[in-house]
């Protein structure tokens, strides 16, 4: 179980985190996501830096710095957990962790990106956390070259989490923002597991997303290619148009008011 969860800076501390990050994202030493210099001038300069240990094993980190105005949100960079330790409420512990310090540090929201094909982590941020979509970004990052990313583009959800807000207070109480609402598909999954759009004039609409998106970049790289065109086009399209992203559910839908 989780038993500490601190503010690291120590360079041997730092160390551990890009190691545990390199693991994560399978990228090698060679081509670490994150590394311990940056790390020590960011803890240095106010940043946050946080690690999460099980049996004084580090298993999850998260690392931020200020956005402007001054101090009044903080950007969440990167966040992971180790695979053996997903399931067990560890990358919660460590928002959590992490909203409490920004909340002392007088910050208001936080905010974040993350990749719209994957489904837990759609189902984390939206309704465990109730943070808040409020922008598709095509290729975000360009090209990232680990085995988690592999070449497909880095297209992102720019997520707002405030930090004071009901629904955010209450996920973070335990009592998560569920959407069980009526909609009509406008993004299915098609035969062969294939993307299928369909044209709907409803106002309220769901878009869906494969059950494993990694799994199919490593086993069906087109496939994965072919989710990734049509969730742009449709869900970003739906974002672009003025679409509010409403919810996310565990059957791995959007929900999505159009403007």
């Amino acid at each position: 179980m989780i038993e500490d969860i601190r503010l690291l800076e120590s360079v041997s501390d730092l160390e551990a985190v890009r190691r545990l990050y390199e693991r994560i994202w399978r990228t090698g030493a060679s081509n670490p996501p994150v590394t311990a210099d940056f790390l020590r001038a960011l803890a240095k300069a106010g940043g946050y830096v946080s690690g999460a240990y099980e049996d004084d094993e580090l298993v999850g980190a998260c690392f931020g710095f200020f956005a402007p105005p001054a101090r009044e949100a903080l950007h969440s960079h990167i966040a992971g957990v180790l695979a053996q330790a997903q399931g067990r409420n560890v990358g919660f512990a460590l928002k959590l962790h992490q909203r409490a310090w920004a909340l002392a540090q007088g910050a208001t929201e936080i905010w974040w990106t993350y990749d719209p094909l994957i489904r837990r982590n759609a189902y984390f941020n939206l309704v465990k956390l109730a943070a808040e979509p409020t922008e598709y970004l095509p290729d975000f990052y360009g090209p990232m070259d680990d085995d988690v990313n592999r070449s497909d583009p880095t297209d992102r959800l720019f997520v707002r989490w405030r930090l004071s807000s009901p629904d955010v207070t209450a996920a973070c109480a335990g009592t998560p923002r569920e959407t069980a609402v009526a909609a009509a598909a406008m993004l299915d999954i098609g035969p062969e597991g294939r993307p299928w759009a369909r044209q709907t004039a409803a106002k309220l609409v769901k878009v869906a997303v494969p059950d494993d998106i990694e799994a199919l970049r490593a086993h069906d790289p087109a496939l994965a290619a072919e989710w990734r065109a049509a969730l742009r086009e449709v869900l970003g399209g739906l974002m672009g148009d003025g679409g509010r992203i409403a919810g996310f559910d565990r059957a791995g839908w959007y929900t999505v008011e159009r403007a």
